[in-house]
């Protein structure tokens, strides 16, 4: 299965950053963990200089995901994280544990074949077409929004809304050298505290390359370019001004799967950013998985 990639939340929202990387190319049942960790500065001053008020937040998350194909190119993906931030200001530090928003998203494959070339390379390619749901399973604190306009909403487990997601990913791949592509657009409604984050949009574009070392064991690294962007987010009707923005990060990362079990990881660099009109700052971040097919 190729790639998925959804929006970062931190342009627009706390509980995390859900990118996933490329899949493990399993058929039938899969379930793993997933290890991601991102950091920002938010209370930037002007033209992102440092302050008094600048905090250094960190993001870590462990997640259990599983995918289950219930019929020919039907597959269902869902996933439980358990967030672990943390905040660092003036010699203080601020934390939050706890369960995040749990997603579940269903996938048709529109395209699925692999066949041979006249110079007998093997080429396959796939498309996939998925909708999802987020639920509001985490906990959102609205007393830690810090007041209108002043400050980023980012410090949460969750965004205590119900929000939707639209997906695409296609993989193309000429017997060893191969490009996976992936959107994610994700919408969000207003939770019961009448704050809404901005909606969000993913792309992301990978090569890689598969080296077979034996007949069980399988290596491709790979990289990229992700970008992601955000609206800005509403609280009682009000734009937030510190809020929404763009980023564009390069992409490093290694698959490798051994009969039944597949591990990788990924890290991204930024190369550009414009994230809550210049008074938030993301950092490098990772992701590391394990999975297993039965």
């Amino acid at each position: 299965m190729p790639a998925i990639t959804f929006a970062c939340d931190i342009c627009g929202s706390g509980a995390g950053n859900n990118y996933l990387g490329i899949l493990p190319d399993f058929q039938q049942r899969i379930v793993g963990i997933r290890y991601r960790y991102s950091s920002l500065l938010t209370h930037l001053g002007v033209n992102g200089a440092a302050t008094h008020l600048t905090t250094n937040e960190k993001y870590t998350t462990a997640e259990i995901w599983g995918s289950y194909t219930i019929a020919k190119g039907f597959r269902v993906m869902a996933s439980i994280p358990y967030g672990f931030n943390a905040k660092h200001n003036a010699g203080i530090t601020d934390k939050k544990t706890g369960i995040g928003d749990a997603t579940v998203t269903a996938f048709y494959s529109l395209i699925n074949n692999r066949k041979s070339s006249f110079k007998n390379k093997v080429i396959a390619q796939s498309l996939w077409l998925g909708g999802g749901i987020k639920l509001p399973t985490g906990k959102y604190a609205a007393a830690d929004k810090n007041g209108t306009n002043e400050s980023t909403n980012l410090f949460q487990l969750g965004t205590g809304s119900t929000d939707f997601t639209l997906n695409t990913m296609y993989d193309l791949r000429v017997q060893d050298i191969g490009i996976n592509i992936s959107s994610a657009y994700k919408i969000n409604t207003t939770n019961k505290y009448d704050y809404k984050y901005g909606n969000k949009l993913s792309l992301s574009g990978q090569l890689y390359y598969k080296i077979k070392v034996n007949s069980n064991v399988t290596i491709s690294p790979n990289t990229g370019i992700a970008y992601e962007t955000a609206q800005e987010d509403y609280d009682n009707n009000i734009n937030v001004n510190v809020s929404g923005g763009n980023i564009t990060q390069a992409t490093f990362g290694a698959e490798a799967s051994f009969n039944k079990i597949a591990f990788g990881g990924n890290y991204q660099t930024p190369l550009q950013q414009n994230l809550g009109n210049g008074f938030v700052k993301a950092k490098a971040r990772f992701m590391l998985h394990i999975a297993y097919s039965f």
